[in-house]
């Protein structure tokens, strides 16, 4: 009974998403503040009978309901209840199920605290947040409708994918979907705007902290992300270029971009052509990621194999939102004049400089996600472009960013000097090739890829740090103006230093990564670098839905042990899948990593071991990242500046 009751949440959900998409659009065009005022308790009512539609398709799950369809084919009676919940995201219709929640939740959110933006602007805003919603809540009920039953239940489920059996999965999802969905209230913003013909400072000022949010959901996403890849899959590496890590990354690139500009409009109102683009494109990039995972054209580890057709519904969508914000932006063009004005070298130049690198970097990203299926579709040519192409292509963008980062942010507006910006900084250069010179010396090999991350990386740390330093002025008292610098100003300074922390782990685990591959026989130690590796013993056990074959391995240095390891292979009856679960012995500096194989014909087993030296530097770096967006996100200035405004923005008449 519940799960129909689900069903007839999202039901109700769309309809009032359709009353949502025109009434207050058609109050805003006409001024009819009765029509207007309808978005709110439509965007509360959507979010609500969503997020109840959704509660009843998880206690479904979690109550082992195989009379639902959903159910029965991606869960197991057996399996623990983490993954009975995570179960319900864990699939196709699920997780648009969640898609369209956070979308409504995006919405309810803008109309609770909305309270300060022209009352036009906030119902044309939301009224596009809600035709994003119809589109999906369209999608699920006529193409994914998660609540359809079975006539006949099963005893038991199909169990989910063995894979997904992590906590590192349980909680990426969400985070993921947090991120792309949270684009679209930078495109509901973009597009609001364009309607309304008006994109000035205070614009500016409202579109970053969702657009800040979003960014800070997809940092957390993806390093969970990289994460679980890195421990999980067993093959030792934090990220392949898979389409599915691309299709999220893209996002993050023009997430990043966006961020920046919005800031140009604000203080200056330049760029705002520009700004009102990359919205549009970075919203148009997660539908794009969407397409990706679940149109069944790419392959991935963890895409959802679907019909063609749902791609179709998905491309739709797609070229619906994607080409009307597109047509619309060219119609209203002439609007968006900027006022400031600023010189060949400025803080302006700098932060355009790093939106043209970011946004061809996720150019370059998505050309070569996209070209193995161009080339199959039109030259009839099977391709592969994997990690040797993006590392070539991708890394170049990354080390000018590097390099421009603390100048840039020293820069004044306007007009500026480069070597007066430089001035503070030239002590901190010298320091970074001193550091990039000691990783060249040290090294055992030659290659230039590990001294350049070091370089780079304390480049961009100590230059954040100088950066922050010198906002307190001089003479007595700067500790004191140190800790009442804006929280947005330390936010910056946090972001920028895990930017260059994750350089820094990034290029260290490529550069100078050790790996073993032998039969390993009982009790005959082996070495990799300065490390002793025994194999004790190999057991086999159960869990609570899967079968385990366990090494017991001892690890040791200088002829002392440090750890014991337990790799595993497991099996998963119900799936018929294998799994496995490297053991890891985790530092700051390194992590020893051993994966178990087969059972050879001479007794021995096969395994393979890797020191990785600074991957943990890679989820610090992402960390940070993600705190120094938290910081800015709670500074005061984001909830009262564009408050001053209300009243003060005039609505033009149509």
């Amino acid at each position: 009974m519940i799960t129909e009751f689900g069903h007839f949440a999202l039901i109700l959900a769309f309809l009032v998403a359709i009353v949502q998409m025109v009434v207050p659009l058609v109050g805003a065009h006409k001024r009819w503040p009765a029509w207007m005022a309808v978005a709110e308790p439509a965007a509360s009512a959507q979010f609500l009978l969503t997020a109840f539609s959704f509660a009843a398709l998880m206690y479904a799950f979690i109550t082992s309901d195989f009379s639902l369809r959903l159910v029965t084919l991606n869960s197991h009676s057996a399996k623990p209840m983490i993954y009975k919940i995570s179960g319900t995201w864990g699939n196709h219709e699920g997780s648009m199920l969640l898609w369209v929640l956070i979308v409504t939740l995006f919405g309810a959110m803008a109309a609770w605290f909305g309270g300060n933006l022209p009352p036009t602007l906030r119902a044309r805003v939301l009224a596009v947040q809600s035709a994003i919603g119809v589109a999906f809540f369209a999608f699920i009920l006529f193409t994914s409708n998660p609540f359809l039953r079975l006539a006949v239940p099963p005893f038991d489920g199909q169990d989910l994918n063995p894979l997904l059996q992590d906590p590192g999965l349980a909680f990426h999802p969400p985070f993921l979907y947090l991120g792309y969905v949270g684009l679209s209230m930078a495109f509901s913003f973009a597009v609001g705007a364009l309607i309304e013909g008006r994109v000035d400072a205070a614009w500016g000022r409202w579109v970053r902290p969702w657009t800040l949010a979003a960014w800070i959901f997809l940092t957390i996403g993806i390093a969970l992300g990289s994460w679980w890849a890195y421990y999980e899959l067993g093959w030792g590496g934090f990220w392949f270029w898979d389409p599915v890590e691309n299709a999220s990354f893209m996002p993050w690139l023009l997430a990043a971009a966006l961020l920046h500009s919005a800031i140009v409009v604000e203080k200056r109102e330049a760029l705002k052509s520009w700004t009102i683009l990359l919205a549009i494109l970075a919203f148009g990039f997660s539908l794009i990621g969407t397409f990706i995972v679940r149109s069944g054209l790419l392959t991935s580890v963890h895409a959802f194999a679907n019909d063609p057709e749902r791609g179709v519904f998905i491309l739709m969508i797609m070229g619906f939102f994607m080409g009307g914000a597109l047509m619309l932006f060219a119609l209203r063009a002439s609007t968006m004049e900027a006022k400031g004005v600023f010189g060949l070298v400025s803080r302006e130049s700098a932060l355009l400089a790093n939106n043209l690198l970011l946004a061809v970097a996720c150019f370059v990203v998505f050309v070569g996600t996209m070209w193995p299926l161009v080339a199959e579709m039109f030259f009839d040519r099977k391709l592969s472009v994997g990690p040797p192409f993006f590392n070539m292509a991708f890394s170049p963008f990354m080390l000018v960013l590097g390099l421009i980062l603390p100048i840039g942010s020293a820069m004044p507006w306007k007009r500026a000097r480069i070597m007066r910006a430089m001035r503070p900084l030239r002590y901190v250069f010298v320091l970074a090739l001193a550091v990039g010179g000691l990783a060249y010396a040290m090294q055992s090999g030659r290659t230039l890829l590990g001294p350049i991350g070091m370089f780079l990386a304390a480049w961009v740390v100590m230059g954040t740090i100088v950066d922050l330093a010198q906002r307190t002025g001089r003479g007595s008292g700067r500790l004191g103006r140190l800790m009442r610098l804006p929280r947005a100003d330390w936010g910056k300074m946090v972001a920028h230093a895990g930017l260059g922390i994750t350089m820094m782990g990034v290029s260290g685990l490529m550069a100078w990564q050790q790996e073993d591959i032998r039969v390993a026989q009982f009790g005959e130690p082996y070495s990799i670098g300065r490390y002793t590796i025994t194999l004790d013993d190999v057991v086999n056990s159960e869990g609570p839905n899967y079968l385990s074959t366990t090494g017991f391995i001892t690890l040791a240095q200088d002829g002392r042990e440090i750890a014991q390891l337990r790799p595993e292979k497991r099996i998963y009856p119900v799936a018929q899948m294998p799994t496995t679960e490297a053991a890891i012995d985790y530092d700051l500096a390194r992590d020893v990593y051993v994966v178990i194989g087969d059972r050879q014909n001479d007794g021995g087993w096969a395994v393979r071991t890797y020191i990785k030296p600074m991957t943990n530097w890679i989820w610090i770096g992402s960390g940070l990242m993600a705190l120094g967006g938290l910081l800015s996100l709670s500074d005061r200035r984001f909830r009262v500046a564009a408050g001053a405004r209300k009243g003060a923005v005039p609505v033009p008449a149509e």
